[in-house]
Formats: structure tokens, sequence, C-alpha cells
């Protein structure tokens, strides 16, 4: 039987769910499993640590607690852009409301990253640039299908 290891190829149905119960990932309802490969990224450092050891085969749920998963909120991740800024880097005539997503380019302008809008200033605009699950339990189901 094969044993989830560092870098192993997963054939897998997962689900993720936050504190409230409400999943915001499922794939147990899609026809295909997800792949994926542990290390590169796919899925958050701790999440992997729990599936290490793990038999292919396995079904299991696990717990993982306020921040263990996306890391504890930062209060420096919470800035205020100014509208001039944001009629620069996007549509002028945009407007926001409070609970936006927006999506910021890198500075190498390579990737994205995004902000959820927390408040409405008259010149500025507050973003939350946490993980919106950081400082949140999070609860993990996995049933692996394949391990190589």
């Amino acid at each position: 039987m094969n044993l989830v290891q560092p870098g192993s190829f997963l054939t897998l149905h997962y689900r993720l769910s936050g504190p409230d119960g409400q999943d915001l990932i499922n794939t147990f309802a899609d026809k295909l499993p997800a792949t994926l490969t542990l290390g590169v990224g796919e899925l958050a450092p701790a999440i992997e640590a729990r599936l290490i050891g793990l038999a292919e085969g396995t079904h299991t749920r696990v717990e993982l607690a306020p921040g263990e998963a996306f890391g504890e909120r930062n209060p420096e991740l919470l800035q205020r852009v100014k509208r001039s800024l944001m009629r620069e880097l996007g549509d002028p005539d945009e407007q926001y409301h409070v609970g936006d997503v927006v999506q910021f380019p890198t500075p190498d302008g390579q990737g994205q990253y995004a902000g959820v809008v927390r408040e409405l200033g008259e010149d500025w605009l507050l973003f939350d640039f946490n993980h919106p699950l950081a400082g949140q339990p999070v609860s993990f189901e996995v049933q692996l299908i394949g391990v190589l």
C-alpha cells in the first residue's frame, strides 16, 4: 500500500469548509477527483502536513485550529489605497463597494493578488490583503484514491 510522502502525486476527493461549516471547496460532488503534487503549493502547508503518512484508500477528516491552515490575521495587511491610484490601475469609472474583491498586479507584473474592500473613504479605500480564512478554524475531509 502506498503512503503519502513529500512530493507524492495524489488523486483524491477533498472538502474544505470554514468555521460556519459551509463548503469552500468540495470535489466529492464532481465526477472526476482532483490531482495534485504535494509540496508545490496547491494546498496549504498545514493541510499537506496532515496528509503525510496516510495510506492510499484512506478517508478521513481533520480539524485545523484557528490560523493553522492560512495563518493568523496580520493587521499590517490592512492598507489604505488612494482612489487616484485605483483609477490609474484600473477602470477610472469603477464604483467600489464594501466586500468587493479587487485584483492587484504583483510588483513584477507577472501575477496578481487580491484585496477585499473593507471601508470606503472620500479619497481612499481600505483593503484587507489577508487570506479570507486567516485566523479561522477549517475542516478538511479527504479520500485518497491514488498515491504515486
